[in-house]
């Protein structure tokens, strides 16, 4: 038998696979349905030039770029849908009343997934809230997370909190290299690159204590308390009431927060999240609020959001024993 390879990180479903991730995809939809959301389908490509405007100029080297025939313009398979999520809202459905609820799924496809693999597609479902601003919204989109794992059978799982203004207010004054750097560094948890990185801006020991800076309560007490009359602290403070919103919601088996955490992404301002289970390894679901995004397409509007990664799901889902449970599976 002739073997033809795929290219690097891509991958086929066979048909029990593929049966068991449309049942997926019909309950999370139907679950985002029943909670007033309305699905919209994006293109799997745009041009360059529109995603970098939503995701910035760095992401473009996370991006595989062609050249559209028709336009001879540089063209870009989609490493994330929310940037289309916005350049809808700001066009075709801006006379819409808000808050507006849309729910998606499709496949993105990314140059860089980590360090095991250079590029990647992956298959997402997830939902956005445009138009209502604040730690409702938070509240309300996590409970939507929550309700749609529920519905998937997986009731224990871990939600990772914190905020991307704790890291902003620490190094948005200093030069965008440096921050590409100090921001890598924080990204591996390496307390002596976060010195390195920072040296010079007058925060090299607040930095490098984000590194260990992540858990329960504990880590939110001692982030208060080495953060406290910094620029930093009122995003403390933020975090900390959405982490006491949630656990009394009862809906996660496990809320946790990690007060370093920062994002390929650029575009968030507020809470960020990762949701993980047993089984994958990796985050299951992940999001956020991005308050100034949809200004970089005209429209002023804040906005929170979140996808789960199917593959990642499913994979929770058969640790836990549950791959044969919802209406539709073999």
């Amino acid at each position: 038998m002739s073997f033809y390879p795929l290219p690097t990180g891509l991958r086929d479903a066979l048909p029990e696979e593929a049966r068991a991730e449309e049942a997926l995809v019909r309950e999370l939809l139907a679950t985002f349905a029943r909670a007033g959301f309305e699905r919209v389908i994006t293109p799997m490509f745009e041009f360059a030039e529109v995603l970098e405007l939503g995701l910035g100029r760095r992401a473009l080297a996370n991006m595989l770029t062609f050249v559209e025939p028709e336009s001879g313009e540089i063209a870009a398979l989609r490493p994330d849908i929310t940037p289309q999520i916005a350049r809808l809202v700001a066009t075709r459905l801006s006379r819409r009343a808000r808050p507006l609820r849309i729910s998606y799924e499709g496949t993105v496809a990314r140059r860089r997934a980590g360090r095991a693999r250079r590029q990647r597609q992956i298959r997402q479902v997830g939902a956005e809230l445009v138009g209502q601003p604040g730690r409702d919204g938070d509240l309300a989109m996590i409970e939507t997370l929550g309700a749609a794992l529920h519905a998937v059978g997986l009731a224990k799982s871990t939600l990772d909190l914190t905020d991307a203004g704790i890291v902003h207010a620490l190094i948005g004054d200093v030069g965008s290299e440096q921050a590409s750097e100090i921001g890598a560094a924080l990204a591996v948890k390496d307390e002596a690159a976060v010195r390195s990185a920072a040296r010079g801006t007058g925060r090299e020991a607040t930095l490098a204590a984000l590194t260990h800076l992540s858990g329960g309560p504990a880590a939110l007490d001692e982030a208060r308390a080495t953060l406290a009359g910094g620029p930093a602290s009122p995003y403390v403070d933020r975090l900390t009431a959405l982490h006491d919103a949630v656990l009394r919601l009862g809906i996660f088996d496990v809320v946790l927060v990690d007060i370093g955490e920062v994002r390929e992404l650029d575009y968030y301002t507020g809470c960020m999240f990762h949701v993980f289970a047993d089984g994958p390894g990796a985050p299951i679901a992940g999001g956020g609020r991005y308050d100034t995004l949809l200004a970089r397409f005209g429209v002023d509007a804040p906005a929170v959001g979140f996808a789960l990664d199917l593959e990642n799901l499913a994979w929770a889902r058969r640790r836990a024993g549950l791959e044969n449970l919802l209406a539709g599976d073999p």
